[in-house]
C-alpha cells in the first residue's frame, strides 16, 4: 500500500507503451494523478483510456520529447489539470546499440539517440524547473542504464548518452538541493520494454557480458526455448537471471513513493545472478 503516492501529480515520458506504460499504471493504481507524455498518440490513448477505466486518475498530451515547446505545453497540461507536478520521470529513450565499423547504418540512429537520450532529458527538466521552484519542492527521476557505467564495446554511442543522464541528474541534484530532488535510475538489462527495437547491430549486445559471453548465449536460448532452470526464474533465488519489466516498474515506484524528506538518489536493478558485468 503506498503512502507517499496518493495525490502526487506524475509526469512520465515515453508513457505509452513499455516500461512507461507500466510506470503509469503502478502511480495510478497507488493513487496518484499521471499525466502520459508520448510521441505515438494511439499507444498512449490506450494506456490512458485504461488507467481511466479502472477508476484511476490520468491524462495525457502527445509531445516529442526533443521539442522543448511541446514538453512546456506537456507541464502546462499537468498543471491546468492538476495544479502541479510533483514528479517528471524522464524515461523516454533509444537504444541504438552498434560498432563504430557500423556507422553508415548507424549515425541516423546514434543522432537520434542523442537528441531523445540527453536532450529529451534536458528538456524534461527544463520544463518542470520553474514550477517544481515555485511549489518549493519536486522530484525529478531520470533512468539512466548501467550502460552508462563505462565505455563498452558495441554500445559507444547509447552509453555516452546514458552516462550524460548521470551527470545531468548529478548536477541538478547539486544546484536544486533542498528544493528539488533527483534520482539516477540504472536498470540492467531487459527483454520486454521495447528497446531491443532500435538495436542496429544485434552482436553489439555482447560487449557487456564480456567473458560470460558464452553462459549469456546458453541462457538467453534456454529463455527463447522457455527452459531456464527453475531457479533462474525465481524471484527468490539468488540465480535468477533476468528481472522483468514489472521489477523495474517497481523500482521506480519505490523511489516516488517516499516521504518528500527522503531521497533515493542513485539506484541500480539488477538480477542477482546475471551475466552483465558493468
Amino acid at each position: 500500500m503506498s503512502q507517499h503516492l496518493q495525490g502526487k501529480v506524475v509526469v512520465i515520458t515515453g508513457a505509452g507503451g513499455g516500461f512507461g506504460k507500466l510506470i503509469a499504471e503502478k502511480c495510478a493504481a497507488a493513487g496518484a494523478h499521471v499525466v502520459g507524455v508520448d510521441i505515438g498518440a494511439e499507444g498512449l490513448a490506450e494506456v490512458f483510456e485504461g488507467i481511466r477505466e479502472a477508476g484511476l486518475s490520468g491524462t495525457y498530451q502527445v509531445a516529442d520529447v526533443t521539442d522543448i515547446e511541446q514538453m512546456q505545453a506537456a507541464v502546462q497540461h499537468a498543471v491546468h489539470t492538476f495544479g502541479a507536478v510533483d514528479v517528471i520521470v524522464n524515461n523516454a529513450g533509444v537504444m541504438p546499440l552498434a560498432y563504430f565499423a557500423d556507422h553508415e547504418k548507424a549515425w541516423p540512429h546514434w543522432h537520434r539517440a542523442i537528441d531523445i537520450n540527453i536532450k529529451g532529458v534536458v528538456n524534461g527538466i527544463s520544463a518542470v524547473y520553474d514550477q517544481m521552484i515555485a511549489q518549493g519542492r519536486g522530484h525529478v527521476v531520470n533512468i539512466s542504464s548501467i550502460y552508462g557505467n563505462a565505455g563498452i564495446a558495441g554500445s559507444g554511442v547509447y552509453s555516452a548518452t546514458k552516462a550524460a543522464v548521470a551527470v545531468l541528474s548529478d548536477s541538478l541534484r547539486s544546484e536544486a538541493k533542498g528544493k528539488i530532488k533527483v534520482t539516477t535510475v540504472k536498470p540492467t538489462g531487459v527483454l520486454g520494454t521495447n528497446l531491443g527495437k532500435g538495436v542496429v547491430n544485434g552482436s553489439a549486445i555482447l560487449g557487456i557480458v564480456g567473458s560470460r559471453g558464452q553462459g549469456y548465449m546458453e541462457s538467453v536460448t534456454a529463455f527463447a526455448k522457455g527452459t531456464l532452470a527453475p531457479e533462474q526464474t525465481d524471484v527468490d533465488s539468488v540465480k535468477y537471471w533476468l528481472i522483468t519489466p514489472e521489477d523495474l516498474a517497481e523500482a521506480v515506484v519505490h523511489v516516488i513513493d517516499q516521504p518528500w524528506g527522503i531521497s533515493i538518489s542513485d539506484i541500480t536493478v539488477r538480477a542477482s545472478g546475471e551475466d552483465y558485468i558493468y
